[in-house]
């Protein structure tokens, strides 16, 4: 999934260095006024921009230098902010019930109030992060090892993996699949106890900031209640629900066909392994099996881009002297990598200065990290950091030459792009209006994408515009967008119900499965039990990011683009448009950015849409054609699934 390092940013925008015990911070302390209010938060705003470096860097280096002593140093910057986070939640709280604050004194305070959560204990502050350190190092450095076809051992890592669950050329067997999928599963069994003792601590720290547990916690940053939230993502999820039950129906007979009914039944459960990813969350690599109409209108990036990795091979090879070593050929192809991850990044950043957006400062070339080091491990997962709110952005992704990385790079730098964006802005408004807007920023760009515009960089041939090249275009992105949605509701449907009891530890995997069947219809290539620890495979997971963001985001990415196009005076299909080079478009984006999390964000999205409510309606009208040649295909099957027990096997 394309992501970033948000997290770092949402967990220490509370954090405040104030300094001292609470007993100090508290000791007679004057009657709290809004002028005091008002010099508490400016305070905070110039501590914090102080502190900020020294958590990211630890962070940081506990990434992309996975050792012992970098996670030592990443767990003591935690524990640092939590202790901040504890002391600032302490002093603020004289002023919650003042009533005739400054609209932004009384914003910085409650997304203090909703944001600041820390146990009041010493000791239960370094274990909590201690924990969030060793969760985070064996996500990264999970391995799944076995024999090779020759008998020696092998350790294979998430990357590796990934690659036979893809199953590009779909000759991997269901059997081999559910071994490579169980492999990496098993890496998360070893952080399941302490996952659970993460979750007491961290709703021991809601129940002092005064919620009734961290899910409740953090449905409150919203400008909603907590409940409230819940009734709209629930409302969210019923508008785009049919589309993804088509989709369903569609895929699964599909598979069904290529592998039977005794691996795939036509009315139920897909197998989570044969879907292409290794959580089942898109579905796009399976787009050779389900391509509609077979050859019409090129749409094969991750060729072009191989073929132009391979280029920059050959230019290496021709310009050596000799015949080169084995140690020249893997420099060779080291440099061949770094060559591609560069000329990808570029692509991306030439979309947005197209807009109208900067150019990227010279320091995000310098200090990113854009492939595989040879010589250590690090978090691989795709991410986006800005390290002192004040320009010092960067990136860390181990890029590969293929389509879904090329994505990629635009998702994160929309991150990138709105740090920016929002960097002038005091640091407790440098957030996206909520976190759903963070994640749906590049994510609009990629929705100009168009095959017409990849043609036009050279990564695509023969794009068409004609109904057939349509319908395949529109089903290779609905096997990454739509496939998406229920996927990133769940994951945090999961953590409410484990943060509020509903789901007990002794029934995480249980728990997991069942909403799993309930929203995606898919279902676990092995039987599982107790003993497995399958959420913490993911890494959203151990990593502590709340997840819901990347459901609204998918919604309102469609909602985005639409109001771009109009402002970029485009009158065709919305799935048409492409507003590449558009400065209107690009003036309102930026508007939009600049915003920050200064105000409710119902009227951050006014600025950009004219409208206060998230709304799916824009994904119904961009997948129009492809909704109505699914409703055509599944005409007369059995669509819709019965969830059996969870965990049961496929």
């Amino acid at each position: 999934m394309k992501t970033f390092h948000y997290t770092l940013l949402a967990a220490v925008l509370a954090v405040s260095a104030c300094g001292g015990k609470p007993s100090e911070t508290a000791a007679a302390p004057p009657a709290p006024s809004a002028a005091s209010a008002d010099a508490f938060i400016a305070k905070y705003n110039d501590d914090f921009r102080a502190f900020y470096p020294t958590l990211t860097g630890p962070q940081w280096l506990a990434a992309t230098y996975i050792t012992d002593d970098s996670q030592a140093v990443a767990s003591r910057a935690n524990e640092q902010y939590l202790e901040f986070s504890f002391n600032t939640a302490q002093a603020a709280k004289p002023f919650y019930a003042l009533k005739d604050l400054k609209p932004e004194t009384a914003r910085a305070l409650n997304l203090i109030r909703v944001g600041s959560a820390a146990p009041s204990a010493p000791a239960e502050r370094e274990e909590l992060a201690k924990i969030g350190a060793k969760m985070e190092a064996n996500y990264g450095s999970g391995k799944w090892c076995r024999k090779d076809a020759s008998g020696n051992d092998q350790c294979l890592s998430l990357q590796e993996i990934e690659k036979i669950i893809t199953n590009a050329d779909l000759k991997a067997t269901p059997a081999e699949l559910a071994e490579a999928w169980a492999g990496w599963h098993a890496t998360a069994k070893p952080i399941r106890k302490d996952y659970q003792r993460f979750i007491e601590l961290q709703n021991s720290a809601a129940k002092e900031s005064g919620f009734a547990n961290m899910g409740e916690m953090w449905r409150a940053g919203y400008d909603m209640s907590p409940a409230e939230f819940s009734d709209e993502t629930e409302r969210l999820w019923g508008q785009v629900k049919p589309l993804y039950d088509e989709l369903h129906c569609y895929v699964r007979n599909k598979l069904n066909a290529k592998y039977g009914d005794a691996v795939v039944p036509k009315n139920g459960l897909i197998p989570a392994q044969l879907l292409g990813n290794m959580w089942a969350q898109s579905w796009g690599n399976l787009y050779p099996l389900m391509e509609p109409y077979q050859g019409v209108g090129s749409l094969d990036v991750t060729a072009a881009l191989a073929a132009q990795r391979e280029a920059e091979l050959a230019k290496l090879k021709a310009a050596y002297k000799g015949k080169p070593t084995v140690k020249a050929l893997a420099e060779m192809e080291h440099e061949a990598d770094k060559a591609m991850s560069l000329k990808m990044t570029r692509i991306a950043e030439d979309f947005y200065t197209s807009l109208g957006f900067p150019a990227l400062p010279d320091s995000f070339w310098e200090k990113s990290l854009l492939q595989q080091p040879r010589d250590r491990d690090v978090v691989c997962h795709a991410s986006a950091w800005d390290m002192n709110l004040a320009g010092d952005v960067r990136i860390k992704q181990c890029i590969e030459p293929d389509e879904e990385h090329l994505f990629t790079i635009h998702h994160e730098l929309g991150h990138i792009y709105y740090y920016l964006m929002y960097n002038a802005l005091p640091p407790i408004f440098q957030q996206g209006a909520h976190d759903g807007f963070h994640e749906a920023i590049g994510d609009t760009i990629t929705l100009s994408l168009t095959p017409q515009h990849l043609e036009k960089i050279g990564l695509v041939k023969g794009a068409k515009n004609d109904e057939k090249a349509v319908i395949n275009s529109q089903m290779k992105l609905a096997l990454d967008k739509i496939t998406f949605l229920p996927w990133g509701k769940l994951v945090d449907q999961w953590r409410w119900k484990v943060m509020d009891g509903s789901i007990k530890p002794e029934n995480y995997n249980a728990g997991w499965w069942q909403l799993r069947e309930q929203y995606q219809g898919v279902a676990p290539p092995l039987a599982r039990t107790e003993e497995d620890f399958d959420p913490g495979a993911k890494y959203h997971v151990p990593g502590n990011t709340p997840y819901t963001r990347y459901f609204l985001s998918f919604v309102i990415q469609f909602q985005f683009q639409k109001a771009l196009c109009e402002a970029a005076g485009f009158k065709g299909p919305l799935h048409e448009c492409d507003i590449y080079g558009n400065k209107a478009a690009g003036e309102k984006f930026m508007a939009m950015l600049k915003e920050g999390q200064s105000q409710p964000w119902p009227e951050t999205l006014a600025k950009l849409t004219g409208g206060k409510q998230m709304d799916g309606s824009a994904i119904i009208e961009y997948f129009a054609p492809l909704m109505g040649y699914l409703k055509e295909q599944n005409q007369g099957q059995s669509c819709g699934w019965s969830a059996p027990t969870a965990a049961s096997s496929p």
